[in-house]
């Protein structure tokens, strides 16, 4: 029977991921830092837990005995990373470390939730086979913690890479370009949105779906998973407007470098999801069938 434990349950992702489980009503463990937040989480399906501390994840993982554990606990905020590097390398890196350590004493397999920023950003439609080069301390501490995985020799884990996540839960820590376009938009503000960055935006729930298809499936290695378009952010905005029928007239397009952005970003991501079809029949939404469903 499997048992699957999920860390940063509170997010976005991991709201999602426990929603799912509990409509097939399989077993599951969600975890986080403080109180649940999410009121489709039974209060005895939760567990407090610091991913940071090596003695809590050791005793919980022991006491719990999870044969899964999907990571979407990060530290994903880009340019807060290049100002507390310790703080990313912790909880993106160091945890890891600590979650994995822990899960091979049980025999659970990890899947740790990664991102298009372990690349540079020049070619764009990545694979899973294509070598990364991180421009920024985000990109760099989630390829470490990839690093994690894939250079020991146990092979019990997966990687799934993903790209701009969006959606909508209860007690939501931070908005997505979505929601935040759209209360720009009707508020009639005027928007200066980049045209030179472009990224294939992602469905939380056809996220939560994949990590979890990896798992029913017992899949191991990297895959990638994001929505079926790669468009410019600037596109991205339009497009909100144009669903809506909001005046996009006061959208004004700007490029990166004025933005003075501590971290760099990769110009131009979007992954190849051949694999994704193929292995796990991954069908994902478009940018209007997701704003339809919010």
């Amino acid at each position: 029977m499997r048992k699957i434990l999920i860390t940063g349950a509170n997010g976005l992702l991991g709201q999602k991921i426990v929603n799912q489980l509990e409509s097939k009503g399989q077993d599951y463990i969600a975890t986080g830092r403080g109180e649940n937040r999410n009121p489709n989480c039974p209060p005895e399906k939760y567990h407090s837990l610091d991913i940071t501390l090596e003695d809590e994840v050791e005793s919980s993982f022991q006491k719990l005995q999870p044969t899964h554990v999907i990571n979407t606990a990060a530290m994903t905020n880009v340019d807060a990373c290049e100002d507390d590097v310790e703080g990313c390398e912790l909880l993106n890196v160091k945890a890891v470390e600590i979650l994995w350590k822990a899960a091979k004493k049980i025999g659970a397999h990890l899947q740790l939730l990664s991102t298009d920023f372990v690349f540079d950003g020049k070619q764009g439609n990545y694979k899973e086979t294509d070598e990364p080069n991180p421009l920024s301390v985000y990109g760099q501490s989630k390829l470490d913690a990839e690093h994690i995985l894939t250079q020991d020799e146990n092979t019990n884990w997966s990687i799934v890479r993903t790209i701009i996540i969006l959606g909508k839960t209860p007690g939501m820590s931070r908005s997505n370009i979505l929601l935040w376009a759209k209360g720009a938009l009707e508020k009639g503000d005027a928007l200066t949105i980049v045209d030179d960055q472009f990224r294939a935006p992602t469905w939380a729930d056809d996220l939560a779906w994949a990590c979890l298809r990896i798992v029913e499936l017992d899949k191991k290695g990297i895959y990638h998973i994001c929505g079926p378009e790669t468009l410019s952010i600037l596109e991205i905005v339009h497009r909100v407007g144009k669903y809506y029928d909001l005046n996009t007239q006061l959208i004004q397009p700007i490029k990166s470098s004025s933005l003075n952005q501590k971290a760099k970003r990769p110009p131009k991501t979007g992954f190849d999801l051949s694999k994704a079809k193929n292995e796990l029949g991954y069908n994902p939404k478009t940018l209007e069938q997701i704003l339809e469903r919010l």
